[in-house]
């Protein structure tokens, strides 16, 4: 999936444990065959080329998850959304020295992006994008969605305590050495040190900073985080971290709350029930939503 994973889990025997890992491991490959844009015959794929021409029936699985995310466009009016894949992935080439904004006309294929434009057939479990050219990816969601699985898959193997790190997204169930795991949120002007440390228990967090990856043009710096909306980089918040119940939820949430602001996200999580959010904006001010510590 382009991300490190990191599993750790709590067992006696260390045949015992790398066998359970490996199965672990095998999940989450298979849901990289199935959502992954760098295959012509995974599902996500499929779906993308048949976009404009006629709906794909897809896996259960594959389904429900694309509808899950189409919830969470509609909680977030668009600031997420897997069809963020329809743009040019090379607009913003952040391995390279980006030197002016992409232009009005760079940006055309903006009109593609539209989760409004997904249709979901539930009798036939169909999946159809509308416009020619329509492109979906999971970017946003699919490293936390491969986290629960793997943790659930580990859990029903026996393991009673255990960590599932997708690049930073965290899954954890059980205790670290009979206490609540605890997790840090790192400095984002220091991201190798952390600035707090959370009792998380059995939780995911996730976080979205913009302090790895960023440019600067014309004095003003442009992080890696793409508002789907205008296909502009966000301005304003250095980091995210989301903790809820399942990675697949603060994975998905991180993104889009570094798009929406401060003041809006705040306000949308403080209505969202066994969710939190930490943020820290570009002046280093740190805000938390009400229930951090419900």
């Amino acid at each position: 999936m382009g991300n490190r994973f990191v599993i750790s889990i709590d067992e006696d025997s260390e045949a015992a444990a790398a066998e359970k890992i490996d199965r672990a491991v095998e999940e989450i490959s298979r849901i990289e065959r199935l959502l992954t844009t760098f295959s012509d015959s995974s599902m996500t794929s499929r779906v993308n080329a048949q976009a404009g021409v006629q709906p794909v029936e897809v896996p259960e699985e594959f389904f429900y998850l694309v509808k899950r995310a189409r919830g969470i466009s509609d909680l977030t009016r668009g600031a997420f959304d897997l069809s963020y894949g329809s743009i040019d992935k090379r607009l913003w080439n952040f391995d390279q020295t980006l030197t002016a904004l992409p232009t009005a006309e760079a940006l055309r294929n903006l009109r593609l992006i539209n989760y409004r434009n997904i249709v979901l057939d539930d009798t036939r479990q169909t999946v159809f994008l509308k416009e020619k050219g329509m492109r979906i990816g999971f970017g946003g969601i699919g490293k936390g969605y491969a986290a629960d699985r793997a943790s659930r898959l580990l859990k029903e193997l026996g393991v009673s305590n255990g960590v599932v790190n997708a690049s930073g997204d965290l899954k954890t169930w059980g205790t670290c050495n009979g206490r609540p795991w605890t997790i840090s949120v790192a400095d984002p002007d220091a991201p190798a040190f952390p600035f707090s440390e959370l009792e998380v228990g059995e939780m995911a967090v996730a976080t979205s900073g913009t302090y790895e990856k960023y440019t600067v043009i014309d004095g003003k710096r442009y992080s890696h985080t793409i508002n789907p909306r205008t296909g502009l980089p966000v301005s304003g918040i250095k980091s995210v971290t989301v903790i809820c119940p399942y990675a697949e939820l603060a994975d998905a949430m991180a993104t889009p709350l570094a798009v929406l602001g401060v003041d809006e996200s705040l306000d949308l999580i403080n209505q969202m029930k066994d969710i939190a959010c930490i943020i820290i904006d570009d002046d280093n001010r740190l805000f938390t939503s009400k229930n951090l510590c419900a």
